[in-house]
C-alpha cells in the first residue's frame, strides 16, 4: 500500500509537467480539463489509500494493546514483588501505550516510504541526469543526519526515562500521604523535592529534544535548499534547451516528494525511539512469561502447612531478613506470632502467603510447594489480611469477592457475617454495592480492617494469615476476630495471626517468637506468654524453642 501511495504521489509533478509542455503550449482547455480530471483522480486514490493505510495502523496498536495490555498489567502487578517500585511497574503499562501512540502517528508511515524514495529519485533521473545526481547527494545527505539522530538520541533517551520514573515516583508517594502532608504542614518540602527531581527530568529532556529539533530544523532547511537547487539546475538546463519548462517543475516537486519521508523520519524519530525501548521492555516481559511452567491444578489442601529452613531476603534490597525458619501446623490449628518490630514477622508473612520469593528452603501445602500451585488455586486456598489494608477502588461486595465478576451472594454474606461486619455494611447508603472509593476511603480504618477481615475469609481457604488484625479493631471488633479464628480451626483450616496486643492472641493454639530474624520460642500460648511479652522474650529451653506445632 505505501508503494501504491507512493506512485500516485507522483501526480503532481507529472500533472505540472503534462501542464506546462502540453496544454499551455497547445492552448487546448479540453486537454487542460482530461490532465485536470485525470489528476483529480488520482488524489482521490492517493487520499483513500492514505487513510485506509492510517486506519490499520491504529488497529494494529489497538489489536496489540488488546493483547498485551493485560500481559503488561499482570506483571506490573507483580513486579513490587522483586523490589521494583510502584511507578517502575506501572512503567510495563505506559509501554504499551507508547507503541500505540506511535503506531497511530506519523512515523510509521515515514518509515514505511522510506523504501520507495528511489521511485522519485529514479523518476527525476530519467528528467535528467544531473538532477538525479543532485537529489541523490541531498538524499544522502539526510540519510547521515537520520543515522546521526538515531546515535545521538539513544544516549540519552534511557537517563531521561529513569529520572521520569524517579519524579512520577515522588508524584506518586506525595499524592498518596497528601492527608499527613498537609496535616503537618511540610507540603513546600514535598513540592521542592518533586521540584528538583522534576528538573532533572526536564533537563535530560531538553538535551535530547535540542538535539532531535536542531537536526529536524536542518533537514528541513537542507530539503528547501536542494528544491531550491532542483529549481536553478533545472532553469540553467532549459537556457541550454536540454529540459523544458515542465520539467523543471516536475523535478522540484518530485525531489521534495522524495525527501520528505526521511524529513518526516527525522521528526518523528524521538517518538521512533521510545517506541522501539517500550517494544523491547514488553518482548522481554513476554519472553520471561512465556518461559513460565504453569503448574497443573492440584486439589483443595485441607491436611497440613510446612516451612523447611526458609530464608527470605528483601527484594529492594537483597538484605537477609529471616533466616532459617521452621515449623509445621496441621489442620484446626492456629498459631500467633510474636516479636519485637523488625524481627522478621512481616517478612515470614509476606512469604507464607507467596507474595515474596525465598531464597531457600520450602513453604508447601499438603505436601506442594507454593511455586507449584497454580495462581488461581492457590489464592483460593489462602486468604491475607495484610498489615496496611489495601482495598481496591471498587464496591465492598467486589472488594470481599476479590473482584470475581460472579460472585455467589451467600459466600459473601457468609465471609462478611464471620468478619461481624455484615450489619455494618447493610447501614451502608448502598449496602454491599456501596463504591468504597480510593484505598477504601469511604470506610473508617476500622470498617476497613474488617472488610479486609471479610475478603480473607471470602470462599472458606486452607490458610488464613493475619498481620495486625486488630490493630484499628474496637472491642467488638476484636470478639469478632477471635470468632473469625475460632471459626477457621472449627472448619478445619489453619489460623496465623501476627499481634503486639495480647487480645489478638486469645483464640491460637501455639505462638512462635522471632527475634532477629529466627524462631527464638515455639511452644503453647500459655507457657510461651508467660516467659514474656513480644517485644523483649527470653530464648525457652532447647526443647521447647525447637518444637514443632502437630
Amino acid at each position: 500500500m505505501s508503494g501504491l501511495i507512493s506512485l500516485l504521489a507522483l501526480t503532481g509533478a507529472l500533472y505540472m509537467m503534462q501542464v506546462y509542455d502540453r496544454a499551455l503550449t497547445s492552448g487546448s482547455v479540453p486537454t487542460l480539463a482530461a490532465l485536470s480530471a485525470l489528476a483529480l483522480g488520482l488524489y482521490l486514490f492517493q487520499g483513500a489509500f492514505d487513510a485506509i493505510r492510517s486506519q490499520v495502523l491504529v488497529r494494529i496498536g489497538a489489536r496489540l494493546d488488546r493483547k498485551l495490555g493485560p500481559i503488561a498489567h499482570k506483571v506490573a502487578i507483580e513486579m513490587p514483588r522483586f523490589g521494583f517500585s510502584t511507578t517502575e511497574s506501572l512503567e510495563r503499562g505506559r509501554d504499551v501505550d507508547t507503541v500505540r501512540g506511535f503506531l497511530a502517528g506519523q512515523g510509521p508511515a515515514a518509515l514505511f516510504d522510506l523504501p520507495w524514495i528511489p521511485v522519485f529519485l529514479a523518476f527525476v533521473y530519467i528528467l535528467h541526469p544531473w538532477l538525479g545526481v543532485l537529489t541523490l547527494t541531498g538524499a544522502f545527505v539526510l540519510a547521515v543526519l537520520t543515522i546521526a539522530s538515531e546515535f545521538l538520541t539513544r544516549r540519552h533517551a534511557a537517563g531521561t526515562r529513569a529520572a521520569a520514573i524517579a519524579r512520577n515516583a515522588i508524584a506518586d508517594s506525595n499524592a498518596r500521604n497528601a492527608d499527613v502532608i498537609r496535616a503537618m504542614g511540610f507540603s513546600g518540602h514535598a513540592v521542592a523535592r518533586f521540584k528538583a527531581a522534576n528538573d532533572e527530568h526536564l533537563t535530560l529532556q531538553t538535551r535530547t529534544s535540542d538535539i532531535a529539533g536542531t537536526l529536524s530544523a536542518l533537514s528541513r532547511v537542507l530539503r528547501m535548499l536542494l528544491q531550491s537547487g532542483v529549481l536553478g539546475l533545472g532553469a540553467f538546463l532549459v537556457i541550454k534547451g536540454e529540459l523544458t519548462a515542465g520539467a523543471i517543475m516536475a523535478a522540484t516537486v518530485a525531489s521534495g516528494r522524495a525527501l520528505a519521508p526521511v524529513d518526516q523520519a527525522i521528526a518523528n524519530w524521538k517518538s521512533f525511539v521510545a517506541a522501539r525501548a517500550s517494544f523491547a521492555r514488553l518482548r522481554e516481559t513476554i519472553g520471561a512469561l512465556a518461559t513460565a511452567v504453569q503448574p497443573m491444578d492440584l486439589p483443595r489442601a485441607r491436611r497440613f502447612l510446612s516451612v523447611s529452613n526458609v530464608t527470605v531476603a528483601a527484594p529492594a534490597s537483597g538484605q537477609v531478613i529471616l533466616t532459617d525458619m521452621t515449623l509445621e501446623l496441621r489442620a484446626g490449628e492456629a498459631l500467633g506470632i510474636i516479636g519485637p518490630s523488625g524481627g522478621g514477622k512481616s517478612t515470614l508473612v509476606r512469604a507464607l502467603v507467596n507474595v515474596w520469593p525465598t531464597l531457600r528452603g520450602s513453604i508447601r501445602l499438603d505436601g506442594a510447594e507454593l511455586g507449584h500451585w497454580n495462581e488461581d488455586a492457590l489464592g483460593r486456598n489462602i486468604g491475607y489480611l495484610p498489615q496496611d489494608v489495601a482495598l481496591l477502588d471498587a464496591t465492598v461486595e467486589e472488594n470481599i469477592a476479590r473482584l470475581d465478576p460472579s460472585p455467589d451472594p451467600d459466600k459473601v454474606i457468609a465471609a462478611a457475617t464471620a468478619a461481624g461486619i455484615h450489619e455494618l455494611i447493610l447501614k451502608l447508603p448502598q449496602g454491599y454495592r456501596t463504591p468504597i472509593g480510593p484505598q477504601g476511603s469511604v470506610l473508617s480504618a476500622g470498617q476497613r480492617q474488617r472488610v479486609g477481615l471479610a475478603r480473607a475469609l471470602y470462599g472458606d481457604p486452607f490458610l488464613v494469615v493475619m498481620d495486625e488484625p486488630n490493630s484499628n479493631l474496637d472491642t467488638t471488633g476484636e470478639a469478632a476476630l477471635k470468632d473469625a479464628i475460632l471459626a477457621v480451626k472449627a472448619r478445619g483450616g489453619i489460623a496465623i495471626v501476627v499481634a503486639h496486643r495480647p487480645s489478638a492472641l486469645a483464640a491460637v493454639d501455639h505462638i512462635a517468637v522471632i527475634q532477629n530474624g529466627r524462631l527464638a520460642a515455639m511452644g503453647p500460648r500459655d507457657e510461651i506468654l508467660s516467659h514474656g511479652s513480644g517485644s523483649s522474650v527470653h530464648p525457652l529451653p532447647d526443647k521447647l524453642s525447637r518444637r514443632k506445632v502437630s
